[in-house]
């Protein structure tokens, strides 16, 4: 497949291939074992509310913590006072980020109840002067994330993108939902096509269902956008990145991570959890972490069943190796999984509540995990 540049203003990435935010998990480490990983293009931290930015509040402030490692990088924020997403954007420009991505997707209530998020897509001419004031205020580039629109009778996404662009924004990603799907249904690509074909010369990023390669690729040929922004598939599958990129180039498929490979990642993932959040409040983050990574080790219930309750990182290499030592009954000669108890194929895929792209953190229904009080969670 030809791949073609992705340029937003200034920066020349070196993937077509972002990051989007989600809630409570693209915090520092994730965002680390993302790049390190290899074949990003560009990363975002989970949404911040600008007030709470200019107010140097102590947990906004962690969300947007970075290191040299962790570039280039892009904040997302929101907020409808065009004073305080203007100050928001000289802040974060003089701490060095690369980019500030403007949230016009959330569809939580709370967000839109005070113009944020989906509401701002109601609004094309209010919000595309907030966009203005935004770009003639800082160097950076200002990039907006949208929805298709309000619901499926208020489609504007197309004439808020050609807005958008007028006033400056460098980029467009857009999520091919409405606010009123939220995350169910599947994404509309003919939706997204139609923004492509709205703008004249800034890229417009795909986003939704971006779970596999395969995925990937059919964003990018059925909608002609420039890249995709990978969410929750990336953080169910870290590699998907890597793996994106070299079949984009080659139409080769790679192997999956094998177990060994996977138990690396996760160790790598609850080290620097601690390394960022200290020991305690980072096994206990962890605790909804781990259960992902254990979605492709085959059999479980013993690892999840004790990874909610872990404090410090003896207690989780105490379990780590009970679990290796339990999971052997479930392997051959050769020490593969028996076929009967390899993940199934469709295991890659999830339920679309299970995490969240927007400003609610993210929690399984499906498992009754706690979720903790700390730096993810602001409101």
């Amino acid at each position: 497949m030809d791949m073609r540049n992705l340029v937003i203003g200034p920066l020349q990435l070196a993937t077509p291939l972002l990051l989007s935010p989600l809630a409570g998990y693209t915090n520092l480490p994730f965002r680390r074992v993302i790049r390190e990983l290899g074949s990003v293009g560009l990363c975002t931290t989970d949404l911040v509310n600008a007030r709470s930015l200019l107010e140097k509040n102590r947990k906004a402030l962690k969300l947007i913590e970075s290191c040299p490692e962790d570039s280039p990088l892009a904040v997302q924020i929101f907020g409808a006072v065009p004073e305080e997403m203007v100050a928001a954007a000289q802040l974060l420009e003089s701490l060095g980020v690369a980019s500030v991505d403007i949230n016009m997707g959330c569809p939580v209530r709370k967000v839109c109840q005070v113009g944020g998020g989906s509401a701002m897509m109601t609004e094309l001419d209010r919000t595309a002067s907030l966009v203005r004031k935004m770009v003639e205020s800082v160097r950076i580039p200002i990039t907006c994330k949208m929805r298709l629109g309000w619901d499926d009778d208020n489609l504007t996404a197309p004439n808020l993108a050609r807005a958008l662009e007028d006033a400056g924004a460098a980029a467009i990603m857009v999520h091919g939902r409405t606010r009123q799907q939220g995350f169910e249904g599947k994404v509309n690509l003919g939706g997204i096509r139609r923004v492509v074909e709205a703008v004249r010369h800034i890229p417009v990023i795909g986003n939704g269902d971006i779970t596999s390669p395969e995925a990937a690729r059919i964003m990018l040929e059925s909608t002609g956008c420039t890249g995709v922004s990978i969410g929750r598939g990336a953080f169910y599958n870290p590699w998907i990145f890597a793996h994106t990129l070299h079949y984009l180039k080659t139409g080769e498929l790679l192997p999956e991570p094998g177990f060994d490979e996977r138990v690396r990642v996760m160790n790598r993932h609850l080290d620097l959890m601690i390394e960022v959040f200290g020991e305690s409040l980072g096994c206990t983050m962890f605790r909804k972490v781990g259960p992902w990574y254990a979605r492709r080790f085959g059999p479980a219930s013993m690892f999840n069943k004790g990874i909610v309750r872990i404090h410090t990182r003896a207690e989780y290499d105490t379990l780590l190796q009970d679990y290796i030592a339990w999971r052997q009954q479930f392997l051959d000669e050769n020490g593969q999984l028996r076929p009967k108890y390899a993940p199934a194929p469709n295991a890659l895929n999830f339920r679309d509540d299970e995490v969240e792209e927007s400003n609610t953190p993210a929690v399984t229904r499906r498992e009754a995990i706690p979720v903790p009080t700390g730096p993810n969670e602001l409101w």
